[in-house]
């Protein structure tokens, strides 16, 4: 049944096709770093860092190959679950966003600690030390960890975890060294 394995293949082509990414969105005044989930939005992968002056830009080129179906952005809060004082630049950056693409939802993530997550993942991961001084390699690694919690979050929400829980993989997708 060669038949029947090349149809379901090519139904599954078609399928993933017709899928929708969520775009993980890292917001600095300098650079924004970008993740994207997978077809079956199941994993958030680093994507790329674009200084802030290119982002819409670069969104734009990225919309016109990719079809996205929610933006999902790390937002500043306190200890005490406050906003701080960094929303003054991130939520005009967030009702720009909202007013260029109304069609696609915005999802505020806490991004506490994600710069920490990024660096301690990018040492298990086995990056070097000259290349963890990259701050883009950072920016876009915390996009990654901040639209993962969203997805593991809806999951979660969802019961639809398809994951095997503690897969012992570091958000770079490197296998952690036991």
């Amino acid at each position: 049944t060669v038949l029947h394995h090349n149809f379901f293949l090519i139904t599954f082509a078609a399928t993933i096709n017709n899928m929708t990414r969520i775009l993980g969105i890292d917001y600095g005044t300098k650079r924004i770093g970008l993740a994207a989930t997978d077809p079956l939005q199941m994993f958030a992968s680093p994507l790329e860092t674009v200084n802030t002056h290119q982002f819409y830009d670069f969104l734009k080129g990225y919309l016109n190959t990719e079809k996205v179906e929610a933006f999902v952005i790390g937002y500043p809060v306190r200890m005490n679950n406050e906003p701080s004082e960094s929303v003054k630049y991130i939520d005009p950056f967030i009702k720009k966003l909202e007013k260029s693409y109304p069609g696609i939802p915005v999802h505020r993530v806490d991004e506490r600690f994600t710069s920490e997550m990024a660096f301690r993942s990018m040492i298990e991961g086995g990056v070097s030390k000259k290349d963890r001084r990259d701050k883009s390699m950072v920016d876009k690694i915390s996009a990654a960890i901040i639209l993962q919690s969203f997805i593991d979050k809806r999951q979660r929400a969802l019961g639809t975890d398809l994951r095997a829980q503690g897969s012992g993989h570091t958000a770079l997708g490197a296998r952690k060294q036991s």
